[in-house]
């Protein structure tokens, strides 16, 4: 099986450098067609720009689409989704698009960039503190201490404007001390000791279980985000990228992303 290529997102202004690198994602094996959608089982190459926090079950699920797909090579670019966004309208090669926001996507689409898009998943947020906790941090409350040093994402990128309900919902005047391209950045802050605590997504403190702390949010100031995805109007590819989002959408796709900790679509 031709091995998933993961590149890295492009830096645009205003979102930063994106946090993913160069790797290959594992063999699921061969498989069949089932799960990857209806239609004619076809080949070629797909270009599928994701949310920095969808990389590790959509590399299994690239995997499985290529299983599927004989002769087919999935690449990724994951980062940031405002950034992403940005690239797809001003015509950056892409078949997928899947974002971590709605109100991103949205914007995608009122350009003419995308199709039809749906709402595959959701997230929300948590508290991660290194494994020592150093700041003795406890509570969403003692975010707001001017001896603890937070950090969370920018603001114009999802997980930072989530970063900002939670804020909100609990009353709180938080200075963060660093503001991150997205939440695998902030979460290498927290893990390496470099703040006392960070927002990041429920699904990115399990993957980091063996290198931070998980402090959950109580119900009444967490902060959910959609996440939708779509076929591009300039896919080179418009029936195979269509399988794809079938993939993701379909029992296989559900099953791996709630298997990762993403909440079902509402």
């Amino acid at each position: 099986m031709t091995p998933v290529v993961i590149l890295a997102a492009v830096a645009l202004a205003g979102c930063g450098d994106s946090s993913s690198g160069s790797s290959s994602a594992g063999s699921t094996g061969a498989g069949s067609a089932s799960g990857s959608g209806s239609g004619p089982v076809t080949n070629g190459s797909l270009t599928i720009l994701a949310a920095a926090s969808l990389r590790d079950v959509f590399a299994k699920l690239g995997d499985q689409f290529e299983a599927d797909h004989p002769g087919s090579t999935v690449e990724f670019s994951f980062g940031p989704s405002s950034g992403l966004a940005t690239q797809i309208v001003e015509g950056a090669p892409a078949d997928v698009f899947a974002s971590a926001s709605a109100k991103t996507m949205k914007t995608a689409e009122d350009a003419g960039a995308v199709n039809a898009p749906v709402t595959f998943a959701t997230n929300s947020m948590t508290i991660v503190v290194p494994k020592d906790n150093p700041g003795t941090v406890d509570d969403v409350s003692d975010l707001a201490s001017k001896d603890t040093t937070v950090a969370v994402c920018a603001k114009d990128v999802p997980c930072g404007a989530a970063a900002l309900t939670v804020f909100e919902q609990a009353d709180l005047d938080v200075t963060p001390v660093s503001e991150e391209v997205d939440v695998a950045a902030v979460l290498t802050k927290v893990s390496l000791g470099e703040v006392d605590a960070g927002l990041v997504y429920v699904t990115d403190a399990a993957l980091a279980r063996d290198k931070v702390t998980q402090i959950t949010l109580p119900a009444d100031v967490s902060a959910t985000t959609d996440y939708p995805i779509a076929v591009t109007t300039e896919s080179a590819n418009p029936t195979l990228a269509q399988q794809f989002v079938d993939l993701v959408t379909g029992t296989i796709g559900q099953d791996a992303l709630k298997a990762a900790g993403f909440a079902p679509a509402p």
